[in-house]
């Protein structure tokens, strides 16, 4: 993805270290390693009622003691507005959590397509050994609420057990 208006953003483990959950594996870790890049075409300003925007991020593969790597994961700010996500290559987890919590897992595969409800909490984790691409496009006035997320966490984590997996109960 290149050309005007294209945006950028990415993020290292310092950047996300309120999310992980072994501080010990995290400290002995290099804390500018990057996570994840999210590029993103906005032809409509932010805020732009019927406005879509369109992006790609490409999370590395890797783990925090058992815990994959994943994105910093949020609500939309305006609930009412829903998201696409659609996997081009690399294996991984999209994570949902609904307004009550409850926290689901779906496979990602190269050309998985996936809905994400307005109302919930998303991010995915690379559960592979390759970067997991993956496009997105969601409403320009969707906005981004990370409050929940940092307060509480997710309903579960996502960690491997027995080379594979596991969805855990509990932040």
């Amino acid at each position: 993805m290149s050309g005007d208006p294209i945006q950028e953003s990415f993020k290292t483990l310092h950047d996300l270290k309120a999310i992980f959950s072994d501080h010990v594996a995290l400290a002995a870790m290099d804390p500018g390693r990057e996570v994840y890049r999210v590029r993103w075409w906005a032809p409509v300003e932010r805020g732009t009622e019927g406005g879509l925007w369109w992006g790609v991020t490409v999370l590395q593969p890797g783990k925090v003691g058992d815990e994959y790597f994943m994105t910093h994961g949020h609500f939309h700010a305006n609930r009412s507005r829903a998201e696409y996500y659609g996997t081009v290559s690399g294996n991984g987890m999209l994570l949902q959590m609904n307004p009550d919590r409850s926290t689901w897992a779906e496979v990602m595969a190269a050309g998985s397509l996936h809905y994400v409800r307005g109302e919930n909490a998303h991010r995915i984790a690379n559960t592979g050994n390759s970067p997991l691409v993956v496009w997105a496009c969601w409403p320009s006035d969707a906005g981004y609420d990370y409050a929940p997320i940092a307060e509480r966490g997710f309903g579960a984590r996502l960690v491997e057990s027995d080379g594979r997996p596991v969805l855990l109960e509990g932040n």
